[in-house]
């Protein structure tokens, strides 16, 4: 699966939103957004420019994508299942990528950001309840447990990454048990649940089109 291999801070300050796409590095001063928090380029300050509806759309659908890491072709699909599925479909859409494997590693600490989960996931560090999964995109159920195999434990990078994940909170809908490196979903997420700045439904308006 093809990806993005370019500077993460410059996603964040295209959309003019800290994404925590660098872990750790985010919280610390040595963040691009915080020292420059204007878009990259030649005009990026020029923040007097208008902008058509379509592009309002366009940026929004750009910033979800890259937050959950993902290309174009890849969101499209989740897209499409979620306007299959029942219920809203943004709701459902924001749900689904929630509960990938990678993003729910993120959410329970064992990462310190997506890229880092995904390269976890590919390296096989993880079991999900009990068998093999090497799968980024695997969707969790209720119920699942993901477990870090044993003689990954002492990884030091793993440690600093829960430390740091139980001092920020976890979302309600997983339990995590640092002692033992495994983390239960105790539910499905809901849209409450999902905290940054998303508005789902100019994503629904410019597929819709």
């Amino acid at each position: 699966m093809a990806r993005y291999t370019g500077a993460s801070c410059r996603l964040c300050r295209r959309e003019n939103l800290k994404m925590f796409l660098k872990g750790d590095r985010c919280y610390s001063d040595k963040c691009a957004f915080e020292r420059r928090s204007f878009a990259p380029g030649q005009h990026g300050q020029n923040r007097f420019r208008k902008v058509s509806d379509y592009a309002v759309q366009l940026r929004e659908k750009q910033k979800v994508k890259q937050m959950y890491g993902m290309l174009e072709a890849q969101f499209r699909r989740y897209f499409e299942r979620a306007e299959r599925a029942k219920g809203v479909t943004g709701e459902t859409l924001l749900i689904m990528l929630e509960r990938r494997l990678d993003n729910v590693l993120y959410r329970s600490g064992f990462a310190s950001s997506r890229d880092q989960a995904r390269q976890m996931v590919r390296h096989n560090l993880f079991t999900l309840n009990g068998k093999k999964v090497n799968i980024p995109s695997h969707q969790v159920n209720a119920g699942d447990i993901i477990a870090l195999k044993e003689k990954y434990q002492k990884s030091e990078q793993v440690i600093d990454n829960l430390e740091g994940a139980v001092r920020r909170g976890l979302p309600s809908w997983l339990e995590l048990d640092q002692a033992k490196f495994h983390c239960a979903v105790k539910a499905l997420p809901n849209r409450e649940e999902i905290t940054m700045p998303i508005q789902e439904q100019l994503i629904v308006e410019l597929y819709s089109k």
